[in-house]
């Protein structure tokens, strides 16, 4: 059943498109909208790619005017990403795309059931936001081991 519900979640995301992005460029956008100022061998840590790989993935989301790259002032040889205004754009603008595509799907459920939708998916994001920090804090836990 959930990989059910995950593959209808997949189709029902398709209709709102991510082009003018790749799944691997929406994946760039969305860390770097929570972790902004991030550096490019941390982008690419959080990717599980290599830098030279990930280096080509924000070239194009900067020629697409997605991504911005500045200079650190700490140290001019490292580069930070930040989201560009557009980027952020986007990113809301597919997120409003998606909401439409779901709420369709929602409002052919009844009430009760809408309800213990929400309750499960209250569940679900607390659990997955705390797997989550506790992934990233075991990660820097064994990079300073």
């Amino acid at each position: 059943m959930t990989s059910t519900a995950g593959e209808l979640l997949e189709v029902l995301w398709g209709r709102a498109s991510t082009a003018p992005a790749s799944a691997s460029q929406l994946r760039v956008l969305l860390i770097l909208e929570h972790h902004e100022g991030i550096n490019l061998r941390t982008l690419a840590d959080s990717l599980a790619s290599t830098p030279p790989s990930t280096s080509r993935l924000c070239d194009r989301l900067q020629a697409a005017g997605f991504v911005d790259r500045v200079i650190s002032p700490a140290d001019r040889r490292e580069v930070r990403l930040h989201l560009s205004s557009r980027g952020r754009a986007f990113l809301d603008d597919l997120r409003a795309r998606r909401e439409r595509e779901l709420q369709e799907v929602l409002t052919l459920m009844p009430a009760a059931k809408r309800a213990a939708l929400l309750e499960g998916l209250e569940a679900f994001c607390a659990a997955a936001a705390t797997q989550i920090h506790e992934d990233d804090a075991d990660s820097r836990g064994s990079r300073t081991a």
